[in-house]
C-alpha cells in the first residue's frame, strides 16, 4: 500500500510534559470535571484533542486505502494468469533456431490472449517465461529447475534432444507437462514419462525415410556416416544406418565429431579415400555449413545429406554454391501444404521481419495443444489437464495432432528436400499422413 498523501492538513504532535505532576484527588471529587486535574501544561487538553482528531483522520485514510486494495485484489482474482515456460538456445551457434522456437511460442500465446480464452470460468491471461539452455544438457537441467521454481503450468521445449531428455526427468518429477516441438530422439518418449509429448515425427520415423531415400531413390551403394555425438545426431545417424543397410547400402565408415567443431578436413580426407557415393551427417547446420564447404573443397564427388538439423535458410545462405544439390529431411509436410501454413508464414514474417527458420510452426501448434487441453479440463493444473493432453485430437498448422501411448505424434509424415539454385525445394513426402 502506498503511503497516503495528507494534503490539506499538518501533522501535529502534542508536547506533553515528560514528568506531569498530579494533584491529590479528594474523596468524592470528579477528577474529569476538575479544571486543575493536570497541574502541568495548561494547553495539554487542546493538544490531546488535536492528536485524537489526527488519529481519527489517519484511521479513516487507512481504512479507505485498505478498502481500495481489497477491491483491486478482487478484480484481479477474476483473471487467471497462466505461465508457459519455454527453453531453447537463445545464444551461441544455434541461436537463430532457438529464437525461431521462441517466436513461434510467443505468437501462439499472443493469439490466445487476443481470443480471450476462458478456463474454468475465468478469463485466462497467458505469460511466456523463456529461458536460454545454450544447447548444454547441464544448463538445461538448471533451466528446467528454474521453470519449476517459477511455478509454470507447462513447458514448450526444449529444442535439442540432448537438452530435452535430461530436463524431462525434472519436469516429470514435478508433474509438469512438457511438449517438445523439435526434439526427435527416440529416447525422449521411451522413458515412460506421462508428462512428455512431441508434435513432430521422431528419429525412428525420420531415419527410416532418410536411409530408404538414400539407398533407393539416390541409388547410394557406399555410404559414409558422421555424427556429432549428441542425442539427436547420434540417434538419427543410428536410425539412418539401420534403414540404409536394410535397403541394400553398405556403410563403409562411421566417423564422429562434436557440435562445436568447425574443421572437418581430417575426417573428410579419410572418408575421401573410401570413395563413398553419399556422406550422411547427423547434426545441426552450424557444423553442416563448414562440412559441406570442406567436402567440396577437397574434391569429394559424393552427395551430401542431413536430417532436419540441416533444413534451415542459413544452410544454403552461408554455404553458398557448396550447398547446391545437398539433401535434408524435415518431419511434416512442406509449409505451403500445411493447413493454414502459408497464412502463418506471412504473419510470422510480418511480425519478426524474417522468414521461419525451422520449428516455429511446431512451437505454435505445441502451445495451442497445451492450451486446448487446459480448456477441456477447465484447469491449468497439470494433474487435471494431462489426461486431456494425452487424448488430444487437434487440427494444427503442421498436421492433425494425436498422440500414441508414449506421447509420440501418430502417423508423422517426412518430407525430403534438395537445395536447388540456393533454395530448399521439396522433392517427396513420405509417411503415414503424407498428402
Amino acid at each position: 500500500m502506498k503511503k497516503p498523501a495528507y494534503a490539506g492538513f499538518f501533522i501535529l504532535t502534542p508536547s506533553i510534559h515528560p514528568t506531569p505532576r498530579y494533584r491529590k484527588i479528594d474523596k468524592g471529587s470528579a477528577a474529569p470535571h476538575n479544571p486543575s486535574f493536570f497541574s502541568g501544561d495548561t494547553n495539554i487538553m487542546s493538544r490531546l484533542t488535536i492528536s485524537l482528531l489526527f488519529s481519527a483522520a489517519l484511521l479513516v485514510n487507512l481504512t479507505a486505502c485498505k478498502k481500495s486494495e481489497t477491491q483491486t485484489t478482487g478484480a484481479a482474482s477474476d483473471e487467471l494468469v497462466v505461465r508457459i515456460g519455454a527453453a531453447a538456445p537463445l545464444t551461441g551457434p544455434q541461436a537463430h533456431i532457438g529464437k525461431d522456437n521462441e517466436n513461434g511460442t510467443r505468437m501462439a500465446i499472443e493469439d490466445a490472449n487476443a481470443r480471450g480464452i476462458m478456463i474454468g470460468g475465468k478469463k485466462a491471461r497467458f505469460e511466456l517465461l523463456s529461458e536460454d539452455d545454450q544447447t548444454d544438457p547441464k544448463i538445461a537441467t538448471i533451466v528446467a529447475q528454474k521453470l519449476v521454481d517459477a511455478k509454470v503450468h507447462g513447458v514448450i521445449g526444449h529444442l535439442n534432444s540432448g537438452t530435452t531428455i535430461p530436463s524431462s526427468r525434472i519436469y516429470n518429477d514435478n508433474g509438469i507437462a512438457q511438449i517438445s516441438p523439435s526434439a526427435t530422439a527416440v529416447n525422449y518418449t521411451a522413458q515412460g514419462f506421462k508428462t512428455a509429448f512431441r508434435v513432430m515425427a521422431n528419429d525412428g520415423q525420420q531415419g527410416k525415410v532418410l536411409g530408404e531415400f538414400a539407398a533407393k531413390k539416390l541409388n547410394a551403394k557406399i555410404i559414409a556416416v558422421i555424427d556429432d555425438r549428441t542425442a539427436y545426431g547420434q540417434g538419427l545417424a543410428d536410425e539412418f544406418i539401420k534403414s540404409a543397410t536394410a535397403n541394400g547400402a553398405q556403410i563403409v565408415t562411421h566417423e564422429y565429431t562434436t557440435d562445436k567443431a568447425v574443421d572437418f578436413s581430417a575426417v573428410l580426407t579419410s572418408i575421401k579415400g573410401k570413395k563413398p557415393d553419399l556422406v550422411f551427417y547427423g547434426g545441426m547446420d552450424p557444423q553442416g555449413v563448414p562440412m559441406v564447404k570442406q567436402l567440396k573443397s577437397l574434391g569429394l564427388s559424393a552427395k551430401f545429406m542431413m536430417g532436419d538439423g540441416g533444413y534451415t535458410p542459413k544452410m544454403p545462405e552461408l554455404a553458398g554454391a557448396a550447398a547446391d544439390g545437398m539433401y535434408a529431411s524435415l518431419p511434416g509436410v512442406p509449409l505451403d501444404k500445411m493447413p493454414n501454413g502459408s497464412d502463418f508464414a506471412k504473419r510470422y514474417e510480418a511480425k519478426y521481419k524474417q522468414p521461419i527458420q525451422l520449428y516455429a510452426p511446431y512451437c505454435y501448434d505445441a502451445t495451442n495443444v497445451m492450451i486446448a487441453a487446459m480448456q477441456k479440463a477447465g484447469s491449468t493444473d497439470p494433474v487435471k489437464y494431462l489426461p486431456e493432453l494425452a487424448k488430444t485430437n487437434f487440427d494444427g498448422i503442421t498436421s492433425k495432432i494425436t498422440f500414441d501411448e508414449k506421447g509420440d505424434l501418430k502417423g508423422g509424415a517426412i518430407t525430403m528436400y534438395q537445395v536447388q539454385k540456393g533454395k530448399w525445394m521439396p522433392l517427396e513426402t513420405m509417411g503415414a499422413t503424407a498428402p
